[in-house]
């Protein structure tokens, strides 16, 4: 039985290059702490629409927008429960693509997986050839874009010009550790449910789920006789619609957080926040394969996570730990029992630079004897 381990004072502050969550921006968690107010009162209306619209304006979709109190992946089992009658297709390639399978499972969905090795991407001719060849209809096809336990950054947008083909079948993505730091243009590649957590490339305090939705998901979701009462598409969206709040009661302070991060990555826009997360990706993998190797199949690493295959056999977990405690930096392990010593992870996302993701490979380094 767990015991309480008493919360103290005097923890020591660590710079946080973990896949999430990442460091805030002072200004950002000072917004938490305004004087309370009520949710159905205007300034909640003024609060909310501020960062549904500016998020669509941030993301340059037309697609409705959906910001709930809640992780991430509480739109795994909404999108599954407003969209999939039967049939999901899954493709899976490391932790978080299984563990979607297996919140559509528990659901009672009909689950099909289309399994990779760990490190290998997802490939746009295998979901046309399973689409082709199935005899099932697949309601939907859930695909991961950043495999954050291994580092990999599927190509959903391909993926998604494939699965555009079949106008029967709905394109779910969990961009949960790469939206915000990693373009993609949600309505070219008509993606129909893309979400992501407020903690991850947001770089927010945790706490919040965001979610695009087209209109043809939206529509979906009408025709079904039952879905997701708390993040369901039509109860969220018309509520907006009507209150232009959401339909229970949200953690206001994390969305005061939230419009005072989107005035910077309005600022920064798309492209730029694209360009600046390319740029630490670049440099983290040309530091790994000086002194290790990267984990990923090549021509498919994440650009907010870079998974590092540890070719040297240091201590992992020692390294982690005496970094920590000598420099006040934290960084990951690799992902679980299969990778934990195989691999570690440098979560280069949200408002991170070359030159503070360099303070941390001097330290590593350092530490390692490199």
């Amino acid at each position: 039985m767990t015991e309480k381990r008493e919360y103290r004072d005097d923890y020591d502050d660590k710079t946080l290059y973990i896949p999430g969550p990442t460091e805030v921006r002072d200004d950002v968690i000072e917004a938490m702490c305004e004087p309370m107010f009520g949710h159905r009162m205007d300034r909640m209306t003024d609060l909310y629409t501020t960062i549904v619209e500016d998020t669509k304006e941030f993301l340059g979709t037309d697609n409705e927008v959906v910001i709930l109190t809640g992780s991430g992946t509480e739109f795994w089992e909404a999108s599954t429960l407003n969209l999939v009658d039967e049939n999901i297709l899954v493709p899976t390639c490391g932790s978080f693509s299984e563990r979607h399978a297996n919140v559509a499972e528990r659901l009672g969905k009909d689950v099909d997986r289309l399994e990779y090795e760990w490190g290998e991407a997802i490939k746009p001719e295998d979901i046309r050839a399973e689409l082709e060849s199935s005899d099932k209809q697949y309601d939907v096809v859930a695909t991961v874009m950043n495999e954050s336990s291994t580092g990999v950054r599927n190509p959903i947008e391909e993926i998604g010009d494939v699965i555009a083909e079949y106008p029967d079948t709905y394109f779910v993505v969990d961009a949960v550790s790469s939206l915000g730091g990693d373009y993609v243009d949600i309505d070219e590649h008509e993606i129909d449910v893309i979400f992501a957590s407020s903690q991850k490339a947001f770089a927010m305090p945790p706490g919040l789920a965001v979610c695009a939705v087209s209109d043809e998901a939206y529509e979906r979701e009408l025709e079904k006789d039952s879905a997701s009462w708390y993040g369901g598409f039509q109860r969220t969206i018309d509520y907006y619609d009507r209150k232009g709040q959401t339909h229970s009661t949200p953690a206001i302070p994390i969305m005061l957080a939230y419009r005072q991060q989107m005035k910077h990555m309005l600022e920064e826009g798309h492209r730029g926040r694209d360009e600046r997360h390319r740029e630490m990706a670049e440099y983290t993998r040309e530091w790994a394969r000086e002194h290790f190797a990267m984990f990923p199949e090549e021509g498919y690493e994440s650009q907010t996570v870079s998974c590092i295959e540890n070719t040297q056999g240091i201590d992992v977990a020692e390294t982690i730990e005496t970094v920590s405690e000598e420099y006040d930096f934290a960084f990951s392990n690799g992902y679980g029992s299969a990778l934990g010593e195989k691999t570690f992870r440098i979560g280069h996302m949200g408002e991170h630079d070359v030159e503070s993701i360099k303070e941390l490979t001097d330290a590593i380094e350092d530490v390692a004897g490199l």
